[in-house]
């Protein structure tokens, strides 16, 4: 409770107290001279810097991290350069300057990405750890899945998380045609935007399987980037796509929205294994958005 107490404290020092209009001279002056007089109630740098640690540290034990998540750095200023992997190229990618597909973020920061697919499970338990823990995250959604519970989503994206195409009824993507590719992308774009406000930049496709075609279609629809993945989370394990079986600086995780029905364990299981993971490695999770 003091924990709580410090946070909402040092948020209500920091944010004011939410009432709309601009003081007058008067009153710009009073809060002037009583912050810089030291005014009662008033938290230092260092004492919100406290309180949110303690906040963090109350929510880890209360979700059953044995470890604090370490806090991810500031956003950089400059993006990195994003381009498609060794590998994952289609023919005629420089030619068409079609979005880049890859699986890492370039950077020397310690952190990885974590991404959500599909959108089967809408366990309101996830919702709330992940406010809790602060833990930043990407959706990548399929509305055959999503839209029965649009609220839910909703609920996700209010909380900050973008939410991202992949496609209105994953299906396997090189085994269509050129239009109906596009319908499916497209459609999915069309979706996200009337129901949720916002247009998607970003695609995945189902199990990651593209073609020319699809980056093209993507192009059309508006997509700019196609990050796939490097690592894949559950609840019991992480799989990697690497030899050295392990994590990098940049690294992108898969995971889904999964519970009992399909894995040993619930979505907030399926995070305490990934926190354990990332954070026995020195890693922060850190917003994919702010690095592209």
């Amino acid at each position: 409770m003091a924990a709580a107490a410090l946070l909402v404290a040092a948020l209500g020092t920091a944010c004011g107290s939410g009432q709309s209009g601009a003081p007058d001279k008067g009153e710009k002056t009073k809060a002037g001279k009583g912050a810089e007089a030291g005014a009662p109630g008033a938290l230092s740098a260092a004492e919100k810097a406290k309180a949110l640690q303690q906040a963090r540290v109350a929510a880890a034990k209360k979700w059953g991290l044995r470890k604090v998540p370490l806090a991810a750095p500031p956003a950089p200023k400059e993006k990195p350069a994003i381009e498609t992997r060794d590998g994952f190229e289609v023919w005629n990618h420089e030619e068409d300057e079609l979005p880049p597909v890859f699986t890492t973020v370039p950077t020397e920061d310690k952190v990885v990405f974590l991404t959500i697919d599909d959108g089967s499970e809408k366990d309101p338990e996830f919702l709330k750890m992940m406010q809790e823990l602060k833990i930043p995250y990407t959706a990548f959604l399929s509305d055959y899945l999503v839209k029965d519970n649009y609220p839910y989503f909703k609920q996700m994206q209010a909380a900050g998380v973008t939410l991202n195409n992949h496609t209105l009824n994953h299906r396997y993507m090189p085994g269509l045609s050129y239009e109906q590719q596009r319908e499916e992308i497209c459609g999915q774009q069309d979706t996200i935007q009337k129901t949720f406000g916002k247009r998607p930049t970003l695609f995945r496709p189902p199990y990651g399987n593209y073609n020319d075609d699809t980056l093209k279609a993507a192009k059309s629809c508006g997509i700019k980037a196609v990050p796939l993945w490097n690592a894949e989370a559950f609840t019991n394990r992480m799989d990697y796509r690497e030899w050295d079986r392990d994590l990098h600086p940049g690294d992108i995780i898969l995971t889904h929205f999964r519970g009992k029905e399909d894995w040993k364990g619930t979505m907030p299981d399926m995070i305490r294994h990934v926190m354990k993971t990332v954070t026995d490695k020195g890693y922060a999770v850190a917003r994919l958005e702010d690095y592209l």
